[in-house]
């Protein structure tokens, strides 16, 4: 269910967490001096790009592959 999610939202969240996860991918945390950083967790980043993918796939498909039934008349 897409609760009004249009084909381009779901891209552009597509592309967000596709970029998240090569930010992850170069590290999940650092620290500087006594600062630290921990980035998202790489499972939920994935999980993430899984759903936006079946929306986009979804989204895409939507409006082709509809099925027409037509009732011949003679007028």
């Amino acid at each position: 269910m897409t609760y009004g999610i249009t084909l381009k939202t779901a891209q552009e969240q597509l592309e967000i967490w596709l970029e998240a996860s090569k930010i992850v991918a170069t590290g999940q945390s650092y620290k500087i001096g006594t600062q630290s950083l921990t980035r998202a967790n790489l499972s939920e980043i994935l999980k993430q790009i899984k759903y936006w993918q079946g929306q986009v796939n979804q989204l895409s498909r939507r409006g082709r592959n509809r099925m027409y039934r037509a009732v011949p008349r003679d007028l």
